[in-house]
C-alpha cells in the first residue's frame, strides 16, 4: 500500500491557513499556492537517487552528492494544478512538465478527459502529478491511470487539501503511488466538495467564480 505523508511543518501550515481564508485574494492565494508547492516539494523529492562527482572547488578538487539524473516531469491537472507547477519548477528548473486536462461531470461528480500531453520519455522519469484537491479521487485516479497507459512508471501525487475518501480511493487504485498532502481535511459534503476545505481551487487561482 502507498504511504500517505500529511505535513506538520508550521510554515505550510500557516500558508494553508491563509488560502482557506474567503477574503485571500486571487494574487495572494496564487503565491501562496507556489510557495506551499515548494516547501512540500522539498520533501517529496527526498527519494531522488544521488551520485558522487567529482568538482573543482576554488581551493581544491572534491567529490560532492549531485542528482544522478533531472529525469523528472511535473504533470498537473488542469487547470487548478498548474498553481503548483512554478513552486515545483524553481527546486527543478530543468523538469519536463506535462498536462492532463480533466473536469467533473457536475451531476456524476465522474472526471471527463479532454486533453492530455506528456514527455516522450514518460517512461523514464520520476512523475509528480500535482492538483489542489484530492476530494473524490476520481481525477487523481484517471490521471494516473493516463500516465501508466503511456508508460509512466514512477509517480507521486501532490496535493494542497486531500479528503479521507479521496486518500482511500487513489490507494486502492495505485497502491504504488506515494501520496504528500499539505492538509488532511474532515470529509465530504453533498456536492462532493471538502470540507472545511477553501473552495473551488481553479476559480480562487484565477479568479473566475
Amino acid at each position: 500500500m502507498s504511504k500517505v505523508y500529511v505535513f506538520d511543518h508550521p510554515l505550510i501550515q500557516h500558508k494553508v491557513a491563509l488560502m482557506r481564508k474567503t477574503e485571500t485574494s486571487v494574487k495572494d492565494f496564487r503565491d501562496l499556492a507556489r510557495e506551499v508547492a515548494m516547501l512540500m516539494g522539498f520533501e517529496a523529492t527526498r527519494h531522488l537517487e544521488l551520485e558522487e562527482v567529482e568538482i573543482e572547488t576554488p581551493i581544491c578538487k572534491t567529490t560532492v552528492n549531485m542528482l544522478k539524473g533531472e529525469d523528472i516531469a511535473i504533470v498537473p491537472i488542469l487547470r487548478a494544478g498548474l498553481g503548483f507547477v512554478d513552486g515545483m519548477l524553481e527546486l527543478v528548473p530543468n523538469a519536463k512538465v506535462g498536462h492532463i486536462g480533466l473536469y467533473r461531470d457536475p451531476e456524476t461528480h465522474e472526471p471527463v478527459e479532454y486533453y492530455c500531453k506528456l514527455p516522450k520519455d514518460i517512461e523514464k522519469r520520476e512523475i509528480f502529478v500535482v492538483d489542489p484537491m484530492l476530494a473524490t479521487g476520481g481525477s487523481a485516479v484517471a490521471a494516473v491511470d493516463f500516465i501508466k497507459r503511456r508508460g509512466g512508471k514512477k509517480i507521486t501525487f501532490m496535493c494542497l487539501i486531500a479528503a479521507p475518501e479521496g486518500i482511500e480511493v487513489l490507494q486502492k487504485a495505485h497502491p504504488d503511488v506515494d501520496i504528500y498532502v499539505a492538509a488532511k481535511d474532515e470529509c465530504l459534503n453533498e456536492n462532493a466538495y471538502i470540507v472545511p476545505g477553501l473552495g473551488d481551487a481553479g476559480d480562487r487561482l484565477y479568479g473566475t467564480k
